[in-house]
């Protein structure tokens, strides 16, 4: 992906509170604006906000065409302060670059450019061009940190992975009659519903459906997250179940709740096997072999294909150890509760042939924080 290089004004101290102001409404689009980014604007002129907005939902207006209508004539020679680059093509909605430019507004400042190649420096060239003058940056990190599916996507053809795992203070995820009800706390658990519910599809395997028959929906109400209005619909992300070879149920209860459940396998799908749980409501997809089970790289980039931005992984050890070491996993998530499960316990990841220290896998932890009794650990995975 090339970038245009622009001529940029200079970064000043007074543009980096309406961009925190931006980005704190650009927040509120954190579950509702899928597949697009969580985008925020703020229109300052003689000092003061003449107009502000934030992305809710894909096809409809922008954050800058609502600021823009919320400031009417106070728009001409304000300032935009926008979290992520304006577009510049013709989408769902028409392009921002030119409601900018027929406002009048004087200057544009962007967080970061867009990653999407249809835009990425066209956008702010467009508006240089029509006299406007252009920045990019302040908090150029924190809008990157707001929409990390969306850049990770438009950037290598794959969505942003995160593995939640739950676990024991000696780092077990199941006793060993597999039982695993519950590690976590309620608060913990409660965490994970917002988690899956910023998520575009939560991917587990067949083995976690076998033992547990989980739901894997998102069981908040429109009051429980920010952005949406009472009464609204949560948005359900997609249900995506890795199972080489059709052993979910069909009277698997992930079958029978609203949405979409997918099923990736290598078995063909016009079995009797197959059919069955098409009839029960699976979409079934077949992907080619990878050491006799789906290839996950093949799968995450058929998901990014359809605009999955954020994949939950919640699995058991053995794909969550397939999907580590394959590199696939951006961001770690685990819940490690104040107990102790034993040695002969079942481990976070499954990871053979790990023999030596220098096999080891690196992990930076970015972020520690208590939610209730447990610890969630946020860490990124390093080169092993």
């Amino acid at each position: 992906m090339t970038a245009t290089r622009l001529r940029a004004t200079p970064v000043r101290d007074t543009d980096f509170g309406p961009m925190a102001r931006a980005l704190q409404l650009a927040r509120r689009g954190l579950y509702t604006t899928d597949p697009n980014p969580r985008v925020g604007c703020v229109l300052v002129r003689d000092g003061a906000i003449a107009g502000e907005g934030w992305h809710r939902w894909a096809g409809q207006a922008h954050a800058e065409r609502i600021a823009l209508a919320a400031a009417g004539d106070a728009a001409r020679g304000a300032t935009a302060f926008v979290t992520l680059e304006p577009c510049c093509h013709q989408g769902r909605t028409p392009p921002c670059t030119e409601a900018l430019i027929e406002a009048g507004v004087a200057r544009v400042v962007c967080a970061m450019r867009d990653p999407n190649p249809l835009v990425c420096g066209q956008g702010l060239e467009a508006l240089r061009a029509a006299g406007i003058a252009v920045q990019v940056g302040p908090l150029t990190a924190e809008a990157q940190a707001l929409n990390p599916g969306f850049i990770k996507r438009m950037e290598s053809g794959r969505p942003y992975c995160r593995c939640k795992l739950a676990a024991s203070l000696d780092g077990r995820t199941a006793m060993a009659s597999g039982e695993s009800r519950w590690i976590s706390s309620e608060a913990s658990r409660a965490d994970v519903q917002r988690l899956r519910a910023r998520s575009s599809a939560i991917v587990t395997g067949a083995a976690t459906v076998l033992a547990d028959d989980p739901s894997l929906n998102v069981r908040l109400t429109a009051t429980d997250l920010p952005g949406l209005e009472p009464g609204e619909d949560v948005r359900q992300p997609w249900r995506v179940v890795v199972d080489s070879r059709l052993r979910t149920p069909p009277a698997a209860r992930l079958l029978g709740l609203p949405g979409t459940t997918v099923i990736a396998c290598c078995a063909r799908v016009d079995s009797e096997r197959g059919l069955a749980l098409t009839a029960a409501g699976a979409s079934l997809v077949q992907f080619p072999e990878h050491y006799a089970q789906v290839d996950l790289r093949a799968l995450m980039a058929w998901l990014a294909a359809r605009e999955m931005n954020e994949i939950l992984l919640e699995t058991g050890p053995t794909l969550a150890g397939v999907a580590l070491t394959a590199g696939l996993i951006d961001e770690l998530v685990i819940y490690m509760a104040p107990h102790l499960m034993g040695d002969g316990a079942r481990g976070l990841f499954r990871l053979p042939g790990l023999e030596h220290m220098e096999h080891r896998i690196p992990l930076q932890l970015d972020d520690v924080r208590r939610i209730g009794p447990d610890l969630r650990l946020r860490l990124r995975p390093g080169r092993g």
